[in-house]
């Protein structure tokens, strides 16, 4: 992409961090060390000034910083420029999306929308939630569903879809007859849960410290299909969206959670304007209800 090298450096300059930028451009630090080093040559001068692992951006690095986002400014309004000369239903978007979304989510959505924008292209990419935000912000994606709400101010968010949640026990279970449970009672139960950085988890963690205890984890998987397969196998339990019609593994009670649920939503960068094909698929997913 054309405006990669400024892309990293901006994230750098504003993070003032290597670590930080390294997670959020999902480049390597050693890389990000090289890249920066290279750059610094090209130019003839230092950017930063260093403290240990602490950057302070000086003089030099303003004056790069100012050229750099004026000039991602121009490209993107570039790019912008093009797609509406291409006409409506031509040009991409760049859609990221948690991988729970893939099997039902997102073919519904690109299925109903490419019926009226049939020469629309989407590039995909499945990650979790964390990762999803970061690409939005870096200018690798236009548009994330994720859930629940990120927490960065820099993202706009609108909620297109709700799901039911649920306390996932095996069959035979002493919860399985039960209508409904508070996740309180759960508390002495062993847990199977997604992994740190994805959504499931942190709605998970948030539950539970609401509820009032700290789960016992037997197992944290990447997969939501991973932890409905174990809890199947009477591993332990799991917090999970009720889905219909359900995809999840045989022998698996769905419990439901007195008053749980998760709020889906679609985020873009709210001071950065959309191309027209990512507009309009925006616009769309908004209009229409995906629950």
């Amino acid at each position: 992409m054309l405006s990669d090298d400024l892309e990293w450096f901006v994230v750098l300059a504003e993070t003032q961090q290597v670590t930080a930028t390294a997670d959020i451009t999902h480049l390597s630090q050693p890389t990000l060390s090289r890249k920066l080093a290279r750059l610094e040559r090209s130019v003839g001068v230092p950017l930063f000034d260093r403290h240990g692992r602490r950057l302070t951006l000086n003089r030099y690095g303003r004056i790069l910083y100012e050229h750099a986002t004026s000039a991602l400014n121009t490209l993107h309004s570039a790019l912008r420029q093009i797609d509406a000369l291409a006409g409506p239903d031509t040009g991409t978007v760049r859609l990221d999306f948690l991988h729970s979304f893939g099997t039902w989510l997102i073919p519904r959505m690109i299925r109903a929308y490419r019926t009226e924008h049939p020469g629309v292209r989407f590039e995909l990419h499945q990650d979790r939630a964390q990762f999803l935000s970061d690409r939005v912000i870096t200018g690798d994606a236009d548009l994330a569903l994720v859930s629940p709400q990120p927490d960065n101010p820099r993202l706009a968010w609108t909620q297109i879809a709700q799901q039911k949640l649920a306390l996932a026990v095996p069959l035979g279970h002493r919860f399985a007859d039960l209508p409904e449970v508070d996740l309180a009672d759960a508390a002495g139960e062993q847990f199977i849960g997604m992994q740190l950085d994805f959504g499931m988890r942190r709605i998970l963690d948030e539950m539970c410290a609401a509820a009032g205890f700290t789960p016992d984890f037997v197992f944290e998987s990447s997969e939501l299909a991973t932890v409905g397969g174990l809890v199947s196998a009477s591993l332990g339990v799991a917090v999970m969206p009720i889905q219909d019609p359900p995809i999840w593994a045989e022998g698996i009670v769905f419990v439901p959670l007195a008053g749980a649920t998760r709020k889906i939503g679609l985020v873009w960068i709210e001071n950065r304007e959309l191309s027209r094909p990512a507009r309009d698929f925006r616009d769309f997913v908004r209009e229409n209800m995906w629950s």
